[in-house]
């Protein structure tokens, strides 16, 4: 009940409110609609509430099993450097190109080209995640290496922003700001096929996620093939943060919040529900947030990624501290 009510206020408000009947009445078919609000709801907020809803349920569920793989309460689905990869993959399109004096001759503004440079750098990432998750059985190494590789990319971006022009600049920084407003049906499609497929692979995943948190040793001696089961883990996370990150943008904060509100709400550590439940969590989540964002009333539109950012860090904090007053006494 709470993610369709989410879900209907992202298509009500806005910049134009649009009455419950009226939407009802578009979602449905009808002919006796107002067409200007029918292209308001079909062309932008339907497409924009599904990213939303998608984007929360993948980096939630990649975000749990970045914690439970690392057994570290800060890790997230971006820790792997993934997100840092599709940052680099839409830098080198719109600042390299503009740099080399190409940005003229190649649509820069297309959407397609954005998340087809963010979807390369994400792979490239993962690739170089996927060889070093084979040879290192040593997952605070495969953390360490994680976090480097994002602040090598981090400096050759910064490299990039000082050499560029200020559209090309303004044009990057305007994706980094995130988005689930921008995309279109086609596209959704796209990403509901990616992000549906990895989180149905991350349920299968929950017996080794289970045995993992109870170490290495115990899972080993369980049966489970540790490595084997760390590389299935980076090749899920992968597939999630990759793809909502190349359709939507960095969104930050929701996959580390999310799994530490569902353990509080759920007061369990199980895979077999902590996954399904940090989906549910993660989608009423950015679809509330993404409401928020639209600002309903003014013609302003906030950055996802600062909202997600804003409330996901209080959650943080309260959860850390609320378990800190629970071990103490």
């Amino acid at each position: 009940m709470a993610l369709a009510i989410a879900f209907m206020l992202q298509l009500i408000l806005g910049s134009v409110s649009i009455p419950f009947s009226q939407v009802v009445a578009i979602l449905s078919g009808s002919n006796e609609v107002n067409l200007v609000w029918k292209n308001i709801i079909i062309e932008s907020r339907l497409p924009g509430a599904l990213a939303a809803l998608l984007a929360g349920a993948g980096l939630s569920v990649s975000g749990l099993q970045m914690q439970t793989m690392f057994r570290n309460p800060v890790a997230g689905p971006y820790v792997l450097g993934i997100s840092a990869g599709a940052s680099l993959g839409v830098a080198i399109l719109i600042m390299a190109s503009a740099a080399i004096g190409f940005g003229g001759e190649i649509r820069l503004m297309s959407s397609w080209s954005i998340i087809m440079a963010a979807a390369a750098g994400a792979i490239l990432i993962f690739f170089v995640n996927f060889i070093i998750s084979f040879r290192l059985n040593d997952v605070v190494a495969i953390l360490i290496i994680g976090l480097m590789i994002g602040g090598g990319i981090s400096a050759l971006i910064e490299i990039l922003q000082s050499v560029t022009s200020n559209d090309a600049l303004k044009q990057y920084v305007l994706w980094t700001f995130g988005s689930f407003r921008y995309t279109n049906l086609t596209q959704v499609a796209y990403m509901a096929v990616v992000v549906v497929a990895g989180s149905v692979f991350s349920f299968f995943l929950s017996k080794p996620l289970n045995l993992l948190l109870l170490g290495d040793t115990y899972a080993t001696t369980s049966g489970l093939n540790v490595q084997r089961a760390k590389v299935l883990i980076v090749l899920c996370t992968s597939i999630l943060a990759g793809s909502i990150t190349a359709f939507c943008g960095p969104i930050g904060f929701v996959g580390l919040a999310v799994p530490h509100l569902a353990r509080a709400i759920f007061k369990s550590a199980d895979h077999r529900l902590l996954t399904p439940a940090c989906a549910l969590l993660g989608a009423i989540i950015c679809c509330l947030c993404n409401v928020v964002s639209a600002l309903p009333g003014t013609d302003f539109i906030l950055p996802v990624n600062a909202i997600t950012s804003l409330l996901g860090a209080p959650v943080v904090i309260w959860i850390i501290l609320k378990q800190k007053k629970v071990a103490s006494s």
